[in-house]
């Protein structure tokens, strides 16, 4: 599957929409995700942003050793560069250290 995080743009064609974080987590934590986009700011209340997912792959990877909710390719599709860097910077340590973990004969 692939999936598209996004409030307020359409998922392009092949993909599954998402509007919250919670949300894309649930289908990460559920689904086999090969695809990830990640827009991060999705408006108020409870629908978190993009960052929160990024956090949330990391515990699983990182803290936890889980590969299995890894897709193989995540990008930030974010017009707020601020978040955009700090989101790529989280992807980019998140797929350092499953890298490092799959050397290791990780999971």
């Amino acid at each position: 599957m692939k999936l598209f995080l996004d409030d307020e743009r359409s998922a392009p064609e092949g993909w599954v929409r998402v509007t919250t974080a919670p949300n894309a987590i649930g289908v990460l934590h559920s689904e086999m995700v090969t695809h990830l986009s990640l827009d991060h700011d999705l408006g108020d209340g409870d629908a978190g942003n993009g960052y929160d997912v990024v956090l949330w792959i990391e515990e699983q990877v990182m803290g936890l050793g889980r590969l299995d909710v890894l897709p193989v390719s995540m990008k930030v599709h974010s017009a707020n560069p601020p978040a955009r860097a700090r989101m790529e910077a989280g992807i980019e340590r998140i797929e350092m250290a499953a890298s490092e973990m799959l050397m290791r004969g990780g999971k």
